[in-house]
């Protein structure tokens, strides 16, 4: 298994966040100076060994503003602005196109960008997220107000659900597993960080052919 980055993958990451309205690029870019900074102190000292006002004061902000941008210490790492990107792109896969398929897609596209875009900072939060106690409990909590919320919101558009759809519902909880066990994958040694999007398309189809073990 093997991958390599199409290089026009930042250049399309990077145009879809110029996008974005003047007062979100701003918060943005803060947003991201003060998670640079809070993961740069986490592998230098240690996560539990660093505090919310080290981080603000490497960031040249007061902590009150640090709590404008993260709502908790464990939010600087597992925070990203993917969630809304990956929902755009999943709206814009042809009418008609099953929710398997518009998912690969969606993952073939935005996959790669992350990586050529962020792939330190992947990383460095992959890492994190796996060794410290107190950020997977959060991630857990962080995925049901985040990511599962949207992936849920688009499926069940796709299908014409609603979304307390228990089955909806079950499909999205069984894709966020379909993304951890790659990213164990990786962490184990099992694959490289590169082959991430092809691994997690591998185990979509999957999913799609119902597991034929």
């Amino acid at each position: 298994m093997s991958t390599s980055l199409p290089e026009h993958a930042l250049d399309r990451l990077q145009d879809r966040l110029e996008r974005l309205p003047l007062r979100e690029r701003k918060k943005l870019k803060t947003r991201r100076a003060i998670q640079d900074h809070a993961l740069r102190l986490f592998t230098e000292q240690g996560y539990d060994e660093t505090t919310v006002e080290q981080i603000a004061e490497a960031a040249e902000i007061s902590p009150s503003t640090f709590f404008r941008y993260f709502r908790t210490k464990e939010d600087v790492v597992i925070t990203d602005e993917y969630d809304p990107i990956m929902a755009e792109i999943f709206r814009a896969q042809p009418a008609g196109t099953g929710v398997i398929e518009a998912l690969r897609a969606t993952f073939r596209e935005i996959l790669p960008q992350m990586l050529a875009g962020d792939m330190d900072t992947v990383i460095t939060r992959m890492r994190l997220t796996a060794q410290v106690p107190a950020l997977r409990a959060r991630t857990t909590e962080s995925l049901r107000e985040g990511t599962h919320a949207v992936l849920k919101e688009i499926i069940a558009e796709r299908t014409g659900r609603p979304q307390d759809d228990l089955d909806v519902e079950t499909f999205t909880w069984a894709l966020l597993g379909v993304l951890q066990s790659a990213m164990y994958a990786w962490l184990d040694g099992k694959v490289e960080i590169e082959d991430l999007p092809d691994l997690i398309d591998h185990n979509l189809e999957l999913v799609a052919t119902g597991f034929p073990l």
